[in-house]
């Protein structure tokens, strides 16, 4: 595809590589939850996407960010198809989102899966979102050697500037970031009962953490599967109580976190009957407690974005790894692009290949007829040397001439009269 004057994107899927979504950016928890997407949603998506003809779409969806990355004549393409396996509005969504487009589409996904666009700096929990997200699009047969190409240069950013930068240094995902709420707020916290409400995978993060840091051994696990709260109950020796239990567990707890994944609330005023403060931590999305918990006496309600806030001292010290990350980033993308660029014309060089190859054999053969005691062994060797050569030297023009490359394939196409497809 001609992207005027720019570089080539995959040519082999009609319309242009997008990436569309919304994010903590500009959109709120309560309109995040609209757009959230499990896994069940998204199988729905992709198969609908196949269903529509589009060759390629991966999605990722957490509690900060719903986004789709694919091919498609025209973002709202992707819009709709998101639109109608969620609660949201195209209306709603385009209020708050943003796309981008080819080469910003993948500078966006470099930015995502390595942290950068986090709402904590550094957070590297996402990388795992984007890797199911593709296994996932894969097993349908969603993913292009375009895309497959490039989550794993993704990857690849997200390893090195892990390893190679302090971009991840201090707090790096809200599971820790509610537990150091946790530690700033409550006065002796080792004494303290914590009721841990929801065994995900963002509920474990933060039992482990509070494992770590709390020197608590007051901590309660509550999952509606029993069994999934005993396994890593066991792996802490905490205590674990039936689901049936959580209205006397709620009483009991100085501190309840709710991580569980329900579309809709869990937790509301009706479970409360307190006899002392309590503080309950919402780390779901969409939101899983009610705010009218607020309206009981002694209750204090946060959620997950206001948890997200790190110390502007750690802050500064991650963005000034900003630098050598980007540098990072920038090494790998020209990788990617390189391999890119080689993909488009190599269809055209074996085309240009197998037409010279034509060609010497029509004049051997030729030459044959001519010419008595012909050489014909010398002349394949001296004539496949000469072929590899011309195509070799097309190879290099047109790596060393990427912002012209679609007219140079043009003109080598119409020269020799090529059918490359």
């Amino acid at each position: 595809m001609n992207t005027n004057g720019k570089r080539h994107f995959y040519p082999a899927y009609p319309g242009d590589f997008f990436a569309i979504g919304l994010s903590y950016l500009k959109a709120d928890a309560e309109t995040r939850g609209h757009f959230a997407v499990d896994a069940k949603i998204q199988d729905q998506i992709l198969l609908r996407a196949k269903e529509e003809g589009i060759e390629g779409l991966s999605i990722i969806s957490t509690c900060n960010r719903t986004e789709l990355y694919g091919f498609a004549q025209e973002p709202l393409d992707l819009v709709k198809l998101l639109c109608e396996h969620t609660r949201g509005t195209i209306e709603e969504f385009e209020a708050v989102s943003y796309f981008y487009k080819n080469e910003d589409a993948v500078a966006h996904l470099f930015k995502v899966g390595t942290g950068l666009d986090s709402q904590i700096l550094g957070d590297f929990e996402i990388i795992s979102q984007l890797k199911n997200g593709f296994r996932r699009a894969k097993k349908l047969k969603l993913v292009n050697p375009f895309m497959e190409r490039l989550i794993n240069a993704v990857i690849q950013a997200s390893k090195r500037i892990k390893n190679e930068t302090n971009i991840s240094s201090g707090a790096t995902s809200v599971s820790f970031a509610s537990v150091q709420y946790i530690l700033s707020r409550v006065p002796f916290v080792s004494e303290k009962n914590i009721l841990l409400f929801g065994t995900g995978k963002i509920g474990r993060n933060t039992c482990e953490n509070l494992v770590k840091h709390t020197q608590n051994d007051h901590i309660t696990l509550i999952n509606r599967t029993k069994d999934k709260a005993e396994k890593i109950a066991g792996k802490f020796n905490l205590i674990v109580k039936d689901y049936a239990d959580i209205q006397s567990e709620i009483a009991a707890a100085d501190v309840l976190i709710v991580a569980t994944g329900a579309q809709k609330p869990t937790i509301s005023r009706e479970l409360l009957y307190l006899k002392k403060p309590l503080l309950i931590l919402d780390l779901s999305i969409p939101k899983n407690v009610n705010e009218n918990v607020e309206e009981v006496a002694g209750v204090s309600l946060v959620h997950l974005d206001q948890l997200s806030q790190i110390t502007n001292d750690t802050l500064n010290r991650r963005k000034k790894q900003l630098p050598q990350a980007q540098a990072i980033i920038d090494e790998i993308k020209e990788e990617f692009y390189e391999w890119l660029t080689t993909r488009q014309f190599a269809p055209t060089i074996k085309a240009l290949k197998l037409k010279l190859a034509d060609m010497k054999a029509g004049e051997i053969d030729n030459q044959r007829r001519k010419i008595a005691n012909f050489n014909e062994e010398q002349a394949e060797i001296i004539s496949e040397r000469i072929i590899q050569k011309i195509t070799t030297q097309f190879a290099k023009h047109l790596k060393t001439e990427d912002l012209t490359s679609t007219e140079s394939l043009d003109l080598i196409q119409k020269v020799f009269n090529l059918q490359n497809n």
